[in-house]
């Protein structure tokens, strides 16, 4: 388990993380979301020790980082990606971690297996892929066969297969009661891969909660129609106060239900040939709870236009 208690960080004055307060459970996969500049890699940082927290603490299983004996057998970390000595091979790189942390030598083998690395194990980092180098870093992570699983934007650089994956080995993970805490901007495989969300904006906590939950709440249900009388059911629908819009055939209309649109039908002798409510994505979702959170706004400036 991971704990983060009043965690705060700054960099002078700039106040990079806001007292944060929250718990990454056993037995899922918690996703850690938020914009750019939120203070997401900050905080992961400081759970692992790299960084020192201005005030509050985080806690793994209930005592800081620093203080764990055997740090890769609880706690396996992929942070970033390109931070190896590109002059070893991947087998070299596992086997200098392997044999400084005291781990038993066939685990690299395992994890080469594991993460579909065994006929790459023999190049030398330097000439891999940014997808070459995650399933690098997820291997490393994994050589201590820890309870604990911190990810920072592991499916950059991965192919679908490879995106496919990296969610399955994830899922996998947590079905066997680790903790697994993964950040990412892909937040169409976010609403696959993780069952819990904790977002944050500006170093402050936005949510905790369900990424069922979470969609749920900061979308609107859209209730969405189909009918051969179209013009009736328009006319019937602002008849009751709705605002319906014709679209691509179908009629779209908030501030209702399915219940609701189907008596109205009904009542008037109307056909519906399609009724469901159609709810946002979690990048849509998204988007509408850290709108007022981010740091940096593109504009409308033409770019070249020389003026």
């Amino acid at each position: 388990m991971i704990e983060a208690r009043g965690l705060s960080k700054r960099y002078g004055d700039k106040l990079a993380v806001n007292d944060l307060s929250f718990t990454v459970r056993p037995g899922i996969v918690t996703g850690f979301l938020g914009p750019n500049g939120a203070g997401k890699s900050t905080t992961m940082r400081m759970i692992l020790g790299l960084d020192r927290p201005t005030s509050g603490e985080a806690l793994i299983n209930g005592r800081p980082y620093t203080s764990v004996r055997a740090p890769m057998q609880l706690v396996g970390a992929l942070l970033d990606a390109k931070d190896v000595h590109g002059g070893r091979t991947a087998r070299a790189h596992l086997n200098s971690l392997v044999q400084s942390n005291g781990l038993p030598k066939r685990r690299v083998d395992d994890v080469l297996t594991m993460t579909g690395m065994t006929e790459t194990a023999g190049r030398r980092i330097k000439g891999f892929s940014l997808g070459m180098s995650q399933r690098l870093g997820i291997a490393a992570a994994m050589l201590g066969d820890p309870e604990i699983l911190i990810f920072d934007e592991p499916v950059n650089g991965l192919d679908p297969e490879g995106i496919l994956w990296i969610r399955q080995f994830m899922q996998s993970l947590a079905a066997e009661g680790r903790t697994i805490f993964v950040s990412s901007h892909l937040m169409s495989e976010m609403e696959h891969t993780a069952e819990h969300l904790i977002v944050i904006g500006l170093g402050k906590l936005l949510a905790d909660m369900s990424t069922k939950d979470f969609i749920a709440a900061n979308s609107a249900g859209l209730v969405r129609l189909r009918t051969p009388q179209a013009d009736e059911m328009l006319a019937a629908l602002r008849t009751a106060g709705l605002q319906p819009n014709l679209v691509d055939g179908h009629i779209d209309v908030l501030g209702t239900t399915t219940e609701a649109v189907g008596d109205l039908a009904a009542a008037n002798r109307l056909t519906l040939h399609e009724l469901y409510t159609e709810r946002s994505s979690l990048e849509q979702a998204f988007m509408e709870m850290t709108r007022e959170s981010v740091e940096y706004h593109a504009t409308d400036a033409t770019i070249g236009s020389g003026q």
